[in-house]
């Protein structure tokens, strides 16, 4: 049975580099405990290595190590393969040379119920976006240092 679009909540993507190739699956855990919890739901990972001289190799989950990537093989049957060839290669652009990374694509599950409680409503999403953790803390210390 196909899903509606008012069942999803928003997806969101992320490239996590780990800087010298240093990926060794310590943070399966915690993408494992918010699947778990109902929280997100896993639609795509893919990792890529970018060698010194700047050439891209795209790993699925079945190339790797499960002691490399820990729990996250868990995922591997539910994946969607929402991500292209272009996407991935897209991604790898964006890391540094000597650096491997994380393309991860998530459904936000936890907002699903006010998704679909603001489309019934007639609303819509108008625009999103995202403030950088360092932005939040460096404001909140400028408010400290005001006070």
């Amino acid at each position: 049975m196909e899903r509606d679009i008012r069942e999803f909540g928003p997806i969101d993507y992320a490239i996590f580099e780990f800087p010298g190739s240093r990926f060794n699956g310590a943070i399966a855990p915690n993408i494992v405990d918010l699947v778990d919890r109902g929280l997100i739901r896993i639609l795509d990972l893919v990792f890529v290595k970018k060698d010194e001289g700047g050439s891209l190799e795209i790993l699925e989950l079945s190339d790797m190590d499960s002691d490399e990537i820990g729990g996250i093989t868990l995922f591997e049957g539910d994946l969607t393969d929402l991500l292209s060839q272009e996407d991935v290669e897209a991604a790898g652009e964006v890391i540094e040379p000597g650096s491997s990374a994380l393309f991860a694509v998530w459904e936000n599950t936890w907002a699903a119920p006010l998704a679909t409680a603001i489309l019934e409503s007639g609303g819509q999403l108008a625009t999103t976006g995202r403030i950088p953790v360092q932005d939040v803390l460096a404001a909140l210390e400028a408010v400290a240092a005001v006070d």
